[in-house]
């Protein structure tokens, strides 16, 4: 899917939207990612989703078809590469160009899938689970990330509280090792074997 603009260079940590903004037109990206989290009244906040080439962000598509204003918080999480199409060329391609529809709606479709995943994680799995999870699709193929324990509370939408007491039942399982602001995977099968003990 690409626009008619010209691709922008964002550094990671910009807020690219937030609640009660405006919608401007539908972001493409090209490279990197955006992180798009929701905050609840008691500010505890949960990552919805993230939005990496080839992938549409449900908040921007909301606005733009219903006319509606974000209702969460978009984030560069890295250094990102992206386009923007204004509305009216959006609206004017959805109505005129089959394979961008196709394209487009196929996304959407995913996305849908993947929002489907969060509710039933946080509904029905355990705080052990949902951060068994989030420690391997953070640490990706590698045994380390850097996240805090309030990123990764705010990854699984729980209490930084909960998350250590957590974390420090792991240790001491030996399934990890954290040090400040580093959390390495000594026991990733464990962790793995933890991650899908509900499925």
């Amino acid at each position: 899917m690409s626009g008619q603009s010209a691709p922008m260079a964002i550094p990671r940590g910009t807020v690219l939207f937030r609640p009660e903004q405006a919608c401007q037109g539908f972001v493409v990206v090209r490279s990197g990612s955006i992180k798009v989290s929701l905050t609840a009244e008691n500010g505890r906040e949960i990552v919805l989703y993230r939005v990496r080439p080839g992938e549409v962000c449900l908040q921007t598509f909301g606005c733009l078809v219903k006319g509606n204003p974000y209702s969460a918080e978009g984030v560069a999480e890295s250094d990102i590469e992206i386009e923007v199409i204004p509305a009216g060329e959006f609206q004017r391609r959805i109505e005129s160009d089959l394979a961008f529809r196709q394209q487009l709606f196929s996304a959407v479709a995913a996305r849908f899938a993947d929002l489907e995943r969060l509710v039933e994680d946080v509904a029905l799995s355990s705080i052990e689970e949902r951060l068994a999870r989030a420690l391997l699709r953070l640490a990706g193929p590698g045994d380390r990330l850097d996240a805090t324990h309030e990123a990764l509370a705010t990854e699984i939408g729980s209490a930084r509280e909960v998350v250590s007491r957590q974390l420090g039942l792991f240790a001491r399982a030996g399934l990890i090792a954290a040090s400040r602001g580093h959390i390495d995977l000594i026991d990733r099968p464990g962790l793995e074997a933890l991650a899908h003990s509900a499925a």
